[in-house]
C-alpha cells in the first residue's frame, strides 16, 4: 500500500528535485509534492514532467499531478451554432500578449469570488516574469469597453498548459480559447493541458488521458524546452474566427 505522505521540497533544492508522478497521492487527487518556490527553473520543470502548483493563501506551495489527466486537442474543440452566431455578429477583436497582467488578475479575482484565493500575489508575480520570460502567454478578447475575457497559461514544446480563464462578457473565454486552438493548428502545436476534469470542459470538447500516457506525451512534445515565439503581433476580428 502506498504510503499516506507526499515529498517536502527545500528551496535549495535543484528545480527539477520532484519526486515521481505515480508517487502521487490518490486523494486528495493527484497531490505529490509541498515546499520549494515558484521560480521560473523550478515551474518549467514542473509542467514539462506533467506538475503543476495550486495551493491558498496560507499554506505551503503544494504541487499535483491527477490522474488521469483533463486535456483538449486544438481540432476537437466544439463550436456551437449559438457561438458561431455570436461570432459572425461580433465587433470585438482577439488579441494575443497585449494585457498579460490584467489578465491574471481578472482571473484571480474571478475565483476569489468562486473558490479561494489561489491565485495568489505570489503565484502573480511567478506568471508575470514566465511572461516576461517568453513562456507564459495571454489570449484576449476586447470590445469597445476594454478586455472582455481571456486565458492564460504556458507554452513549452508543442504543449500549452491552460492555467485559468474569465469572462467579463457572456462567451469571451470561449472565443479566447477558440483563438487558441486556431492559433495551434496553424502552428502544430498538438496539446492543451486543462489540469482536472470539469463538466464544462467535457462540453467544450475536452477528454480525459492516463496520467502515464500524458508524461509519455510530454517527454516528446516538451523536450527539448522550447519557447513559442510566432505569436500574432496583430489583432484579429472575432468574425474571421467563424469563417475559419
Amino acid at each position: 500500500m502506498r504510503p499516506n505522505r507526499i515529498v517536502w521540497l527545500s528551496p535549495f533544492d535543484p528545480p527539477d528535485a520532484f519526486p515521481a508522478v505515480d508517487s502521487a497521492l490518490t486523494e486528495p487527487d493527484g497531490l505529490l509534492a509541498a515546499g520549494g518556490d515558484l521560480s521560473a527553473k523550478r515551474l518549467l520543470a514542473a509542467y514539462s514532467r506533467g506538475i503543476f502548483p495550486w495551493y491558498d493563501d496560507g499554506q505551503p506551495i503544494l504541487w499535483w499531478s491527477p490522474d488521469p489527466r483533463c486535456v483538449l486537442r486544438p481540432e476537437d474543440l466544439h463550436v456551437s451554432r449559438r457561438l458561431r452566431q455570436i461570432l459572425r455578429n461580433s465587433t470585438a477583436e482577439l488579441h494575443f500578449n497585449r494585457a498579460f497582467g490584467a489578465v491574471i488578475r481578472a482571473c484571480a479575482g474571478e475565483r476569489k469570488s468562486e473558490q479561494g484565493t489561489w491565485i495568489t500575489g505570489d503565484m502573480i508575480a511567478a506568471y508575470e516574469q514566465l511572461h516576461a520570460d517568453g513562456w507564459a502567454h495571454s489570449i484576449e478578447v476586447w470590445d469597445n469597453d476594454g478586455l472582455a475575457g481571456g486565458l492564460y497559461g504556458l507554452c513549452i514544446g508543442k504543449v500549452f498548459f491552460g492555467e485559468s480563464m474569465f469572462s467579463a462578457r457572456a462567451n469571451a473565454s470561449k472565443i479566447a480559447l477558440l483563438g487558441l486552438t486556431r492559433h495551434m493548428q496553424a502552428f502544430d502545436l498538438r496539446l492543451i493541458d486543462c489540469q482536472v476534469v470539469s463538466p464544462h470542459l467535457m462540453t467544450l470538447g475536452a477528454s480525459v488521458m492516463p496520467r502515464h500516457e500524458f508524461t509519455q506525451f510530454l517527454a516528446l512534445a516538451c523536450q527539448p524546452p522550447i519557447r513559442h515565439e510566432n505569436w500574432p503581433r496583430n489583432s484579429l476580428a472575432i468574425t474571421q474566427l467563424a469563417c475559419d
